[in-house]
C-alpha cells in the first residue's frame, strides 16, 4: 500500500521494467487569487522497488481508493509451486 493523499488518478504512474516497480504521483493544489504565504504546495511522490522476475506483468493492476494506492502483483503460473504426484512401479 502506498499513501498518496490528495493525488488524483490522472497524476499517478505505475510502471514495471526489468524487475523494478516504479510508482510516482503529483499532488497539485489549486490556488485562487494571489497568495502572500502558502503553508502547503505541490508534492511529488516517487518510489522504486525491486520485484521478482516471477511477476506476471500482463496481469498487474493498481487501485486508488481514499488516497491509498494498492498495486496487485500476481505471480506467473509457471512460478507458482506445483505438487508432484509420486508413482509406484
Amino acid at each position: 500500500h502506498v499513501d498518496m493523499p490528495g493525488v488524483v488518478k490522472n497524476n499517478i504512474s505505475v510502471n514495471i521494467d526489468n524487475g523494478t516497480l516504479s510508482l510516482s504521483g503529483i499532488r497539485k493544489l489549486a490556488s485562487k487569487g494571489v497568495a502572500n504565504w502558502e503553508e502547503m504546495s505541490d508534492v511529488a511522490y516517487v518510489r522504486n522497488f525491486s520485484v521478482p522476475q516471477a511477476i506476471d506483468v500482463e496481469r498487474v493492476e493498481a487501485e486508488l481508493k481514499e488516497g491509498v494506492l494498492r498495486p496487485h502483483l500476481p505471480k506467473a503460473e509457471a512460478a507458482k509451486p506445483k505438487t508432484i504426484e509420486i508413482k509406484t512401479a
